[in-house]
């Protein structure tokens, strides 16, 4: 398996709900097309049938047929779903939403699960959150905050994959506010920053306002090891958050910034 294949497998493995299946599937039957061989020389022929031509169809076109109308039901089957997300977050509009985006295992469900009181569900493994889930900001804030949950990213994500999962991120392209999350116990936190704004801006919400919150500060190391690296977040990003969430304090800070950021104090760039 080359690399877009090992993505579409740890995404099938991962994916519950019908739209996600749905987007998996449709991904991994393009992918796979192309990629068909003939077996043995020519391959065997069906029998032609009334209207048809010549020998009939090899057993790669039969196949190749199937996958077409496979997707064509999918995709069908997706435009009614998306038709229902899109009326859900029609209904939403109004209200002050927190889309929680960035790199794939950065956190974000377990920061879901904190902010909300909700029973997400969180893994430490690559793309466990393949669905948009969307829970109220606990405590309760006034006015209610509505936070979240969306699909990990990655560097290279096919292209295929991001634009599979459109509907999915277009939670995040109408929030009022991003909260950014990246995984600062990565050495490549440089490059997960670099990907989450690529893909935002693939998707056409580079501009929205947002918050950068670096995660996993108690796995970064000792207390001196964090002092350093807080340094030099801290140099480049002074409206970031450093936190855990895992660490009650840290959350219940967030929590207070998110609640601050619809009193009128919206972050800004």
């Amino acid at each position: 398996m080359d690399r877009t294949g090992v993505i579409l497998e740890i995404f099938h493995r991962h994916a519950r709900s019908r739209a996600a299946r749905a987007q998996v599937e449709i991904v991994r039957l393009q992918y796979m097309a192309p990629r068909m061989r003939e077996m043995g020389a020519g391959g065997d022929r069906q029998r032609g049938g009334i209207g048809g031509k010549g020998a009939g169809e090899s057993t790669m076109e039969l196949d190749r047929r199937k996958i077409r109308d496979r997707v064509a039901e999918l995709t069908a089957e997706l435009d009614h779903l998306q038709t229902e997300a899109r009326t859900q977050r029609a209904r939403r509009r109004d209200l002050n939403r927190v889309a929680l985006v960035g790199y794939t295992n950065a956190g974000k469900s377990t920061l879901m699960r904190a902010l909300t009181g909700s029973d997400v569900y969180i893994a430490d493994k690559l793309f466990a959150t393949l669905d948009t889930t969307v829970r109220t900001l606990a405590p309760p804030t006034f006015p209610p905050v509505l936070i979240s949950d969306t699909v990990g990213f990655i560097d290279n994500l096919p292209h295929d994959l991001v634009a599979s999962f459109k509907s999915t991120l277009d939670e995040a392209l109408e929030a009022s506010l991003l909260v950014h999350v990246v995984d600062a116990s990565d050495r490549a936190w440089r490059r997960q920053l670099a990907v989450t704004r690529d893909v935002l801006t693939e998707i056409g919400a580079a501009d929205l306002p947002h918050l950068i919150v670096f995660n996993k500060m108690d796995r970064v190391g000792d207390a001196t090891a964090q002092a350093a690296l807080a340094q030099v977040l801290l140099s480049e990003w002074p409206e970031a958050i450093l936190m855990s969430a895992l660490a009650t304090d840290d959350v219940a800070f967030l929590h207070d910034r998110l609640a601050a950021a619809f009193r009128g104090d919206l972050i800004r760039r």
